[in-house]
């Protein structure tokens, strides 16, 4: 059976909503793609905890675009009966884990932005995205403090693992940029005090993160062309295998029930 996928009122605050619940919704899955493969049974719970945490942040953010939509669109919908160019996703979330080292990266990259922005989010003039916020400024704190608890040990572990962390920083830089973009869309709703302004936010960023490698004995690359795309649903080839796994239960069997 082939089920058809959802139509989506992408008003402004509905289409930033979505980006934020599609950026939790896929990293989440990413890491619990490591669930029994992580290199310590330690790890491999902390992994899955932040996939939920994260899961949990989607559903919130799903559960709340339905409601202002208004369209009959529910969280479910949202997760799996949407097309690959109907995410809005960052770009960086959606990379493969590639090795350990890889997958740390990318988390650490991530949650150095997400715990300052979901921070200065509750301050939202929105009350419920406000109270998301708060919930997962708890949850972002501890991811940054894990990831960059890791990057120490990888960087300067043996030569192996700075190695390996070292390419996974020039690897996933490129996609660093898309995290501080905002469109017209956005910025009405900075201007009204629904969202943040993320430009704000990158000088933090930077601080962080150059803090943390340079620490580790690690190195940033020079500032660059920077990938984008996900915003705005063009994205790489891997969320789509991403998306047939993710989506192929409930593509298979609609509706149904357990």
């Amino acid at each position: 059976m082939v089920v058809a996928s959802i139509q989506v009122s992408e008003t402004p605050l509905v289409l930033y909503t979505l980006r934020r619940a599609d950026d939790a919704l896929i990293l989440g899955h990413r890491l619990s793609e490591w669930c029994g493969h992580a290199p310590m049974l330690e790890e491999d719970m902390a992994l899955a905890n932040m996939g939920l945490d994260l899961l949990g942040a989607a559903r919130e953010l799903y559960s709340y675009a339905s409601q202002v939509e208004g369209k009959g669109n529910d969280e479910d919908k949202f997760a799996y009966l949407r097309d690959v160019r109907q995410y809005r996703n960052l770009l960086l979330v959606e990379q493969p884990n590639g090795d350990f080292a890889h997958t740390i990266v990318r988390q650490f990259f991530y949650a150095a932005f997400a715990d300052p922005y979901w921070r200065a989010m509750t301050k939202s003039s929105d009350p419920t995205l406000a109270a998301i916020a708060a919930k997962s400024e708890k949850e972002s704190a501890y991811h940054l403090r894990h990831s960059s608890e890791w990057m120490l040990r990888l960087g300067d572990g043996t030569p192996e693992s700075h190695a390996r962390a070292q390419t996974a920083i020039d690897d996933l830089w490129a996609f660093t940029g898309e995290m501080f973009e905002a469109d017209d869309g956005e910025r009405a709703l900075i201007e009204s005090g629904v969202a943040i302004d993320p430009t704000v936010l990158h000088s933090q960023w930077l601080e962080t993160v150059s803090g943390i490698v340079s620490e580790a004995t690690l190195a940033l690359p020079g500032a660059g062309w920077m990938q984008k795309g996900g915003r705005n649903g063009r994205h790489s080839e891997h969320l789509g295998h991403l998306l047939s796994e993710l989506q192929s239960m409930q593509r298979t069997f609609p509706g149904a029930s357990w």
